[in-house]
């Protein structure tokens, strides 16, 4: 599933080509895709509507509209959003197409069809896709030591497992919160109330930087993106210890070792994450 930096990288893709441009129309190939509030609906509120920006809150994208309205999307496992002409070739599990003036499309393709879009009004309470109980963004100022040791003082739950709980922090999954707790030398079964002060307030900074590393690596033109269909922009090259099991620490050499934490696969070093 993309994570916090794969959503962030697609947002500033799309941001500098949609922006701006007013949405001529709405077509919903599979409407199942559309959760809030219908396909009809979802189409003809879009309308001759202006894309005014595109925010990133954890690993959902917000599209907001001139009127005050916006979409909320969510790719899900499988989902990329791109933009291309009218004549680039229509992938084979492309659901959503927004068409914009200046002869684009706004292209929402999905394999496994896990992905979806909301579409809310200036006023309307957002009930529907979850985000309002997001946790903390990574690098928002209120993400702290004392917020996260504060947020952890009472889980007896596995470190990893707090981390992938997007009500503590938003944006986290399996990928990086192994890349996490690497950098910060925990082991990914350690009790999280377990965490002392000092840990927490390192494992607090830790996190925006692994993160903004990984936005910085995931870096692709849009040429490429395009060329990709919204793939191919994962830091895979740079991961330090996700999906290697086996092979050594590229801090000390010791063979990585996979343990399941909270029904996930979670890669550690034994030496470094005691």
């Amino acid at each position: 599933m993309p994570e916090l930096p794969e959503v962030e990288t697609v947002k500033r893709l799309l941001a500098p080509q949609i922006v701006g441009r007013h949405i001529l129309e709405g077509i919903a190939l599979h409407t199942q895709v559309i959760a809030h509030p219908g396909a009809d609906a979802f189409c003809d509120a879009l309308r001759g509507q202006r894309v005014q920006g595109i925010d990133r809150k954890g690993k959902f994208l917000l599209m907001n509209l001139e009127s005050g309205d916006y979409i909320v999307i969510h790719l899900r496992m499988t989902g990329s959003l791109y933009v291309a002409p009218p004549d680039f070739p229509l992938e084979k599990h492309t659901h959503i197409v927004l068409k914009l003036e200046g002869d684009r499309e706004l292209r929402f393709v999905d394999m496994r069809r896990f992905g979806r879009m909301w579409l809310l009004g200036k006023d309307e309470e957002d009930s529907f896709s979850g985000v309002k109980k997001l946790g903390p963004e990574p690098f928002a100022a209120e993400f702290n030591g004392s917020y996260l040791q504060d947020a952890l003082s009472n889980k007896s739950r596995a470190i990893k497992d707090c981390l992938l709980d997007q009500h503590i922090v938003t944006g986290i999954g399996n990928i990086y919160s192994d890349e996490i707790l690497f950098a910060s030398k925990i082991h990914p079964q350690r009790p999280a109330s377990s965490l002392s002060a000092k840990e927490c307030q390192r494992l607090s900074e830790l996190i925006p930087q692994v993160l903004l590393r990984a936005i910085e690596q995931n870096r692709i033109s849009p040429e490429e993106y395009l060329k990709e269909k919204g793939q191919g922009y994962r830091s895979t090259p740079f991961f330090q210890v996700y999906g290697k099991k086996g092979q050594p620490c590229p801090a000390c050499g010791e063979p990585l070792c996979r343990v399941m934490v909270a029904g996930r696969s979670s890669t550690y070093c034994p030496s470094c994450q005691k």
